[in-house]
C-alpha cells in the first residue's frame, strides 16, 4: 500500500467503525394501548451496543416485537423493517385480530372449595370474552399459591396448569385446578425470653389456639409487641417443624428492652431559641409493664420537668391509665410564671383510629401577666379527643394526612377551685398532595376559655397567638390584647388558620408558599395577616422549616425569620 495513503485509509476504516457502532434509534408504527407499552418494555432491554442496525439487529428487534405481542394476545402480527438512513429503524406493525379467552377454567377443591377469597379471586381475574394476557394468567396462578399459604392451605397444590392457545382460531384456554388440602389451624403459643406477665402478652393477640391460621394475624400481633416498648426486639412465626395433624404451634420470641433508657437532644426555634432536652425512659417498670418517662427540657424563656406514669389495662394496646407530675416556669415578654401539675387520665384507642381521655387536673399557678398578679389553684376534669392520620412514600413528611384534635376543661368552687371557668381548645389540619411533585397544607386552631374571673385565670389558660406554628410574620405569643400599661394581658379567644402549598424542588427538598391570619381577642376581633415564603427539607431527623414572613396590619410590622424543626400536623 502507498504509505501516503495509509493515513486516509486508517481514517476512513474510522469512520465506518463509528457508523457501524452508533446506536440505532427504534421507531414503531401502528400500535397503542398496552401492546405498545409491552413492545417498548421488551426493546428497551436490547443494549445500546447490541443497536447497531446490523440484519442481527433487525432479526431481534423482529422476534421482540412478536414475543412482546403475543404475551397480550396478537399471535398473527404483520411486520415491516426498514432502515430510515443509518440512525433509525422504521418498524409497522399491524397487530392483527387478538386471541380472546373462550374458557377460563378455575376449579378449587377441598376446603378452599369453600373459601370466599379463593373465589373473589377467581371473580377479579381473566373472564371469558377478553383479550389473552399472559401477565394476567401467572398473576391469578401466583396470587393462588400465595393466599394458599397466607391462610394455612400448605398442602395445596395444582394438579392441572394450561394454558392452550390457538391462534388461527384466535381462542385461548385457561385451566387453573388447585387442590387445597385441609386448612391448618394456629396451635399452642409458646413465648421465650418474656420479662413481662404472659397474660399481658395475650391480649395483644387477635387470634387463639384452634383459629383458622392467617398470615396477617402474626403479623399484627407482631406489630402489637413491637408497639408496646417492652421490647427490643420481637418475632412471632409458625414452626412448621411441630406442626401436627392440622395444628401449627406459633413461635413467640421476644427480646426485654433496656429496662433505663437516656436520651438528650439540642434544638432550636425562632420562638423560644435553643432548647436542651434530656429524657429517662424506663419501658417497663415491672412485670405487668408499667413505665416511666422523665423529660426536662430547658430553654431562655422556659424550663420544664415532667414525669409520667403508665399503666396499661386489660387490653393492653388500647386502654391505659396515666399519671403525670409537672413544673414550669415561664419569662416570657409581659409573662411570669411559675406551674405545678398533676393529673391522671384514663385513655382509649377505637378502631376508627380516635383516642379518647378523660382527666381530672391540678393547677397551682404563681404569675404575674401584664398588670394582673396572683397566685391561683385550680382543678381542671376535662374529656379531650384526638385522631392522626398519615401516609408516607418515604421520609418523614407525609403525602397525605390529616389531625383533629379537641379539649375542654371546667373548673368551679364546687370542687375547691379558686375561680370558676369552662375552657375550649381545638384544632383540625389536613395535608393533601397532588402526585409527588405539589403538596397542601390547611390548618385551623381556636379556642375559647369562659369565665366571669377572666383577670384571676391563669396565664398557661389564657390564650396568645403568633410565632412559628402560629401566625407567622409576629413574634412568638404577641398577638393578644394589652392592659392599661400596653402590656400583653392573654385573650378569652382564639382562632388562626393557615394556608400552604409546597412544591417539590428535587429530592427532599421543597419550597413553600403560604398566608396565615388569625387573632386572641377578649372583646374586638382584630383579623391579623401575613404572608411569606420558605425552604422544607425532609432530614432524616425530621422535617425542618425555614420561613420568611411578613405581617401587614401595621406600619412597623416587617419581615420576620422562623426556623422549626418537627411534624407539620
Amino acid at each position: 500500500m502507498n504509505i501516503r495513503l495509509f493515513p486516509l485509509f486508517a481514517i476512513a476504516i474510522s469512520v465506518i467503525s463509528s457508523i457501524a457502532h452508533a446506536e440505532v434509534d427504534i421507531d414503531i408504527e401502528g400500535l397503542d394501548g398496552i401492546a405498545q407499552d409491552n413492545v417498548e418494555t421488551y426493546l428497551a432491554a436490547i443494549a445500546p451496543e447490541e443497536r447497531d442496525g446490523s440484519y442481527r439487529f433487525i432479526a431481534r428487534v423482529e422476534q421482540d416485537v412478536r414475543k412482546a405481542l403475543q404475551a397480550v394476545g396478537f399471535y398473527q402480527p404483520k411486520i415491516t423493517t426498514r432502515m430510515d438512513g443509518d440512525a433509525t429503524l422504521e418498524v409497522k406493525v399491524d397487530p392483527g385480530k387478538p386471541v380472546r379467552l373462550a374458557q377460563v377454567d378455575v376449579v378449587f377443591s377441598g376446603e378452599a372449595g369453600m373459601d370466599d377469597d379463593f373465589h373473589a379471586l377467581k371473580a377479579d381475574g381473566p373472564q371469558p370474552g377478553e383479550i389473552l394476557n399472559h401477565g394476567d394468567y401467572d398473576s391469578l396462578k401466583s396470587q393462588i399459591q400465595s393466599l394458599a399459604v397466607k391462610k394455612g392451605y400448605f398442602d395445596g397444590r395444582f394438579t392441572q396448569t394450561r394454558l392452550e392457545v390457538s391462534p388461527t382460531r384466535q381462542q385461548a384456554f385457561i385451566r387453573l385446578h388447585f387442590a387445597s388440602g385441609k386448612r391448618y389451624h394456629f396451635g399452642a403459643i409458646r413465648y421465650q425470653g418474656s420479662q413481662i406477665q404472659l397474660q399481658r402478652l395475650d391480649t395483644l393477640r387477635g387470634f387463639s389456639p384452634g383459629d383458622p391460621y392467617q398470615v396477617s394475624a402474626l403479623g399484627e400481633f407482631n406489630q402489637a409487641l413491637a408497639n408496646t416498648g417492652w421490647f427490643s426486639s420481637a418475632l412471632v412465626q409458625a414452626d412448621m417443624e411441630e406442626a401436627e395433624d392440622t395444628e401449627v404451634p406459633i413461635k413467640v420470641t421476644l427480646t426485654p428492652e433496656a429496662r433505663n433508657k437516656f436520651e438528650t437532644g439540642i434544638g432550636y426555634s425562632t420562638d423560644i431559641g435553643p432548647r436542651l432536652k434530656f429524657n429517662w425512659r424506663k419501658p417497663w417498670y415491672n412485670s405487668r409493664g408499667h413505665s416511666i418517662t422523665t423529660s426536662l427540657a430547658i430553654s431562655e424563656p422556659e424550663q420544664t420537668l415532667t414525669s409520667t406514669y403508665k399503666v396499661p389495662l386489660e387490653d393492653v394496646s388500647r386502654e391505659y391509665y396515666q399519671v403525670q407530675l409537672g413544673l414550669q416556669n415561664t419569662e416570657q415578654r409581659d409573662t411570669s410564671s411559675l406551674e405545678v401539675s398533676t393529673s391522671i387520665s384514663r385513655h382509649w384507642l377505637y378502631d376508627t383510629g380516635w383516642q379518647r381521655s378523660v382527666s381530672l387536673r391540678w393547677l397551682y399557678e404563681d404569675y404575674t401577666q401584664g398588670q394582673d398578679e396572683d397566685s391561683v389553684s385550680v382543678v381542671l376534669p376535662g374529656i379531650n379527643f384526638t385522631r392522626t392520620r398519615t401516609r408516607a412514600r418515604g421520609g418523614l413528611m407525609p403525602h397525605w394526612g390529616d389531625k383533629q384534635s379537641i379539649r375542654l376543661e371546667a373548673a368551679d368552687p364546687i370542687w375547691l377551685s379558686d375561680i370558676s371557668l369552662v375552657r375550649l381548645q381545638g384544632r383540625s389540619a389536613w395535608i393533601r398532595s397532588l402526585n409527588k411533585n405539589h403538596r397542601g397544607l390547611l390548618r385551623v386552631d381556636g379556642g375559647a376559655l369562659i369565665s366571669e374571673e377572666f383577670s384571676e385565670a391563669p396565664p398557661s389558660l389564657r390564650f396568645f397567638a403568633g410565632g412559628d406554628n402560629s401566625i407567622r410574620g409576629y413574634g412568638y405569643e404577641t398577638v393578644s390584647p394589652v392592659d392599661d400599661s400596653g402590656q400583653l394581658s392573654g385573650a378569652r379567644y382564639m382562632l388562626t388558620g393557615t394556608l400552604e402549598y409546597q412544591y417539590r424542588l428535587g429530592g427532599n427538598w421543597w419550597w413553600a408558599l403560604f398566608a396565615d391570619g388569625g387573632d386572641a381577642w377578649t372583646h374586638n376581633l382584630s383579623w391579623k395577616r401575613a404572608a411569606g415564603t420558605g425552604i422544607r427539607w425532609s432530614s432524616p431527623v425530621g422535617p425542618i422549616r425555614l420561613d420568611i414572613a411578613r405581617g401587614f396590619d401595621n406600619d412597623d410590622d416587617d419581615f420576620r425569620i422562623h426556623l422549626t424543626l418537627g411534624p407539620e400536623l
